[in-house]
């Protein structure tokens, strides 16, 4: 049995979050004070992640349990649930949210007024609270709530940079993520009033006597297909994702990291939560929203691809890559298949590491330059920070899927995963197409960055800070950490998804 102090656990970490967003605007900004406290309290709970991850993989413990909000019963109870999936996932986006933040500590400073820290420092808690919740949470109510607060959190920390462009980016996140929400908002209430319940299980129980009875089919599915696209929208899943590289291209590198890293995580993994344990993966296929997601997958991993070749912009290039590895997530749900959805979770894992280092590293490649953003501007800025160029050099080998490198091994699992499905030549054909389009964009921006430009080492070199130079070690040791040793962490997501 699992002890009484893990099993309060996710409470504690979303509650301490929130508790942060509420202290932050009360703490002065001498010394940056609340980001301070920000880092703290995050890396206490990425803390408090890991001894749960510990405590449900140790000898004779439970690997899940259900953990209720309140005393109320089935069909209004709130409830969260953790398992070993759960527990990485949660250890991860932690992780990858306090790397994002230190990484890009100094140059948060230059791109946010003093007066609006406070209110970054408040989003960040929310977003990272908002995280924890849809990764735990086991009902559809919970779930939804924290859908809008994370919301109006990823769209705010957008436009705190204060510019006119962020704030159009952020304008334009804001409509197509309410769109997506208000989507979210109708099938759940189809959902409940079709199965009288909001706890996942029950919910699960009640459609599967739907379908064995072949009763109410059609709203069944109309309710699926809302959700699905709602959160496909929130998710960037080609073609919903036109507001990503706006909205990543303009605000701090901060922002960039945390919203192209995480923020669409959470929304792609209750996407999976929705499908196994709601509908079930037989339902899923008898449905057929098995296919359809299948292939939104693979035209998001061509053409998140073709539009990242088309930018002059690094961050903008770098946004439109995450459009295409959310194509790899779903192509790995579209499989329907255990080992499929865990390829995806890996893959999940992987690009929450990765994502945020690309980003962070083009900060300091662009600060070295001038602060200009224009690919050809980073000409032989690797010589000026050096751990920039290699975090840029890391990332771009991942996403290319070399190996020893981590998108090596989420891509081998997906390859491995698709060999028990009937449309493997169309999966095989997709990620042998897409890995060579991420090399024909990121191999360029890796030889501009190498290459030698008088000018840029004419001037002097930008100081590099040591908190930055640790957080890229990190990032880099787990992009490695993942290529080289990624088997173990894939057989403990295979368990957590057995029992998802």
């Amino acid at each position: 049995m699992i002890n009484i102090f893990a099993y309060n656990i996710p409470f504690i970490s979303i509650f301490s979050l929130m508790i942060a967003a509420i202290i932050t605007p009360l703490l002065p900004n001498k010394n940056r004070l609340p980001e301070k406290l920000s880092c703290y309290v995050i890396g206490f709970v990425a803390l408090l992640s890991a001894y749960l991850l510990y405590s449900l993989t140790a000898d004779n413990a439970s690997l899940t349990f259900n953990f209720p909000m309140g005393h109320f019963p089935a069909p209004w109870g709130n409830e969260l649930r953790a398992g070993p999936l759960e527990a990485v996932l949660a250890l991860v986006f932690c992780v990858a949210m306090l790397l994002s933040l230190t990484g890009n500590f100094s140059s948060t400073a230059e791109d946010i007024a003093p007066a609006r820290r406070q209110i970054f420092c408040v989003l960040v808690n929310l977003l990272t609270a908002s995280l924890l919740a849809l990764t735990y949470t086991n009902d559809l109510f919970t779930a939804y709530v924290f859908i809008e607060i994370n919301t109006i959190a990823a769209c705010a920390i957008v436009a705190v940079k204060e510019s006119a462009e962020t704030v159009r980016a952020a304008l334009r996140y804001l409509v197509m993520s309410l769109v997506g929400s208000g989507l979210v908002m109708i099938a759940i209430c189809l959902l409940y009033d079709l199965t009288g319940h909001l706890l996942m299980q029950n919910m699960h129980a009640a459609i599967e006597v739907l379908v064995a009875t072949k009763s109410y089919l059609m709203p069944l599915t109309v309710s699926l297909a809302l959700i699905t696209v709602g959160l496909a929208i929130k998710s960037a899943l080609y073609p919903f994702a036109s507001w990503l590289p706006d909205a990543h291209g303009s605000s701090t590198n901060a922002s960039s990291a945390i919203l192209s890293g995480l923020v669409l995580k959470g929304h792609i993994f209750t996407i999976i939560k929705i499908f196994y344990r709601v509908f079930g993966l037989n339902v899923i296929h008898f449905l057929r929203m098995d296919t359809a997601i299948f292939i939104l997958g693979l035209l998001a991993m061509i053409m998140g691809s073709v539009h990242a070749l088309r930018q002059t912009n690094v961050k903008k290039m770098i946004a439109w890559s995450s459009v295409a590895q959310v194509g790899y997530i779903f192509l790995g749900v579209g499989l329907n298949t255990v080992a499929g959805i865990a390829a995806a979770c890996l893959h999940i894992i992987v690009h929450a590491c990765v994502k945020p280092m690309l980003f962070t590293a083009a900060g300091g490649l662009s600060n070295a330059a001038g602060h200009k953003k224009g690919l050809h501007a980073l000409m032989g800025t690797f010589y000026q920070n050096r751990w920039a160029g290699l975090g840029l050099i890391a990332g771009a080998c991942s996403m290319m899927g070399i190996p020893a490198f981590a998108g090596f091994a989420s891509k081998l699992s997906l390859t491995l995963a698709s060999f028990d499905s009937p449309v493997i030549i169309w999966a095989l054909a997709a990620l042998a197409t897409s890995s060579v389009l991420n090399a024909l964009y990121y191999v360029p921006a890796v030889i501009v960055v190498l290459t030698h430009d008088k000018k840029n080492i004419a001037h002097s070199a930008p100081n590099v800070t040591r908190l930055y130079k640790v957080s890229m070690f990190i990032f880099l040791a787990l992009n490695f950490y993942l290529g080289l040793f990624c088997v173990p962490l894939l057989r403990l997501i295979t368990r957590g998804v057995n029992v998802l």
